[in-house]
């Protein structure tokens, strides 16, 4: 029997948009630019108010596929090695969430790691988290660090700095062929 929190049931959303700020946000960490730069956040802020809100709840829900996405990969190479994804991923990410106080706020974090192991079991994170009403501002904030996190994350794994967000470009290629 098909849980209703399957992926099969929740929105894919505008996975294209939130891959493109996910390696937006990549490319300046790896420039070094990791201080807040006010005219980024007011072309970012701009975007997204240009979408409506019906877009930004779809960028919300592709940056959910894409963590849904992350974590499906990283159980696989870790089932690989005999390993559990939750025990060596979920750590980490929560460790490097507390390193971020001034963007990730701590009380957002138990909702990052929730979210990231419903993803890791196979459990929709759009559908596991409309569960719990809209989401906050600082989730928010705290979701996109918990994406660009799995991808570097992904990155290490892989030596490869492309290798995360080339695999859901061609995952949306191969979805567009068929």
């Amino acid at each position: 029997m098909s849980s209703p929190h399957s992926p099969a049931h929740a929105p894919v959303g505008d996975v294209g948009t939130a891959l493109m700020l996910i390696d937006s946000q990549l490319k300046a960490i790896r420039a070094g630019r990791t201080e807040h730069d006010p005219e980024q956040q007011a072309l970012s802020d701009q975007f997204m108010a240009s979408l409506g809100p019906e877009g930004a709840v779809a960028v919300l829900d592709g940056t959910c596929t894409v963590i849904y996405m992350f974590m499906s990969w990283l159980r696989q190479a870790h089932e690989h090695e005999d390993k559990d994804v939750i025990e060596y991923v979920v750590p980490t990410l929560v460790a490097s969430l507390r390193l971020m106080p001034m963007s990730v706020r701590p009380e957002t974090i138990p909702t990052m790691s929730a979210l990231v192991i419903a993803a890791g079991t196979g459990v929709s994170p759009t559908l596991w988290r409309e569960q719990y009403g809209e989401w906050t501002e600082k989730e928010i904030t705290a979701l996109e660090a918990t994406t660009v996190l799995l991808a570097e994350h992904i990155s290490r794994v892989t030596e490869d700095p492309d290798f995360a967000i080339r695999m859901v470009n061609e995952s949306l290629a191969s979805a567009e062929d068929r």
